[in-house]
């Protein structure tokens, strides 16, 4: 049974059912992953996945469910899962089936030059990641992670009101980790790079990088506890600014669980941040021209120039505030239910280089690695308390490495005590609630704890 015929028997089952309106959300994805360990294959997959979530408006109320097989038995099935779990559903919010924007963005989301690649160079670009990191220096004596990984996927929407959107979009992952020793004393380091343009994984470079910093922490030291000013490098910044990225959705503000209810239309940021969420980004691992509740995306300016401009609505959200929403319905999978989440989230880069921010310090620490974000940061206060290392800033210049120190602080007043933004954007290695990236920030200070 085709996509399109599977379509037709569920809206004419649903029909039949009672439902006065429904939607198909089908998602069509591949995804492949090598890992390569002591000169060996030591993870292959490959997987497609075709699945179908279905919604359906039953009695005010709205029922979801969800099959992987498009057969006549599955259009049954869903259709009475649907209503089942309709009739289940105690809440008063109002949920509907969305009849489509008025005109949709075109988007560049799918690359070819990463969806050519055959299978076997991508095995071999992995290696090239172990071959280069063992070569790279006689104290490297594991790798850990060598890796590449690479997905694509199809979404199609449509709905008994008339919406039917499809789009494609693809992105892929290379990383390594490094473990090297000099007498007693073992370091880590890693690296990674993500995208849809293959031309943008050099392993050699990676993993050349990951043994250089791994290298230079081994004679790091900790440092006198006291506040410091701080480089965030863009890595650790990202993985901050995701670790905190909920107290943007408007579902959270309305809950009561977010620091950020009221201020909208207030200073919440030093005027040299704008935050943006940007899914028409080119190539961007979030990219599409519609969430997925079908409204029409557009790019966003979160925070502008330090003033808190919008939350993150899905419809539901926006509806509870009267306003439209901003096109951040997120599903996981076809298999979950609408939440909310980012798109390509990101701090706007200066045009300070990484050099130029450490001038301008002159004297503190940047953060390279901030370790225990699940269980040390407090999403809702936005206070932190995390392991983390780096390196001493004197005169401008590194002097030496930094570890076994404790960065504290509040997320709230990192944003409003940002002095500097760097030119280095970069973003995370992605997973489940958006694609966020940061440029490094200077921060004023931060509390370190340490000797």
């Amino acid at each position: 049974m085709t996509i399109q015929e599977f379509q037709e028997a569920v809206f004419r089952t649903g029909q039949e059912a009672g439902f006065d309106a429904m939607e198909l959300y089908v998602s069509n994805s591949r995804s492949f992953n090598v890992k390569i360990f002591q000169k060996e294959v030591d993870n292959y997959s490959l997987s497609n996945v075709l699945g179908v979530g279905f919604r359906g408006e039953f009695a005010g109320k709205m029922g979801y469910a969800y099959t992987e097989i498009l057969d006549n038995e599955s259009v049954s099935l869903l259709v009475h899962q649907a209503k089942g779990n309709a009739q289940l559903i105690d809440s008063d919010d109002e949920v509907t089936i969305f009849a489509g924007s008025s005109e949709y963005p075109e988007v560049q989301a799918f690359n070819d030059s990463l969806a050519v690649i055959p299978v076997e160079e991508k095995i071999a670009a992995a290696r090239r990641l172990e071959e280069t990191a063992f070569a790279a220096d006689a104290r490297v004596v594991s790798v850990n992670y060598a890796l590449f990984s690479d997905g694509e996927e199809e979404v199609h929407m449509a709905n008994t009101k008339g919406l039917q959107r499809s789009f494609r979009r693809n992105s892929g992952a290379c990383f390594v980790m490094v473990v090297v020793k000099e007498g007693d004393r073992v370091k880590t380091g890693s690296s990674y790079a993500i995208g849809n343009r293959w031309d943008l994984f050099e392993p050699e470079a990676l993993a050349e990088e990951a043994v250089e910093e791994a290298v230079s922490m081994l004679e790091a030291e900790t440092v006198t506890s006291k506040s410091y000013p701080i480089i965030l490098r863009n890595d650790a910044a990202g993985d901050m600014l995701k670790t905190f990225a909920g107290v943007f959705s408007a579902e959270n503000v309305q809950k009561g669980l977010s620091r950020l209810a009221g201020q909208l239309g207030h200073a919440v940021a030093a005027p040299i941040v704008t935050l943006l969420d940007d899914p028409l980004l080119q190539d961007g691992a979030a990219s599409a021209p519609f969430d997925g509740e079908g409204v029409a995306a557009f790019t966003k300016s979160v925070i502008e120039e330090g003033v808190l401009k919008t939350f993150l609505h899905n419809r539901k959200t926006a509806a509870k505030d009267g306003i439209p929403s901003t096109g951040n319905a997120y599903r996981s999978s076809f298999k979950a239910p609408i939440a909310i989440a980012p798109t390509n989230f990101f701090v706007q880069p200066g045009s300070d280089s990484f050099d130029a921010l450490m001038a301008q310090m002159g004297e503190g620490i940047i953060i390279t690695d901030l370790q225990g974000l699940h269980s040390g940061a407090n999403g809702v206060s936005g206070d932190f308390s995390l392991a983390a290392s780096g390196y001493l800033v004197e005169g401008g210049k590194i002097s030496g490495a930094v570890d076994q120190i404790t960065v504290a602080g509040n997320f709230f007043d990192v944003l409003r005590d940002v002095q500097a933004v760097g030119s280095d954007l970069k973003f995370g290695m992605g997973g489940h609630g958006g694609n966020v990236g940061c440029p490094s920030l200077l921060i004023k200070s931060l509390s370190v704890a340490g000797k």
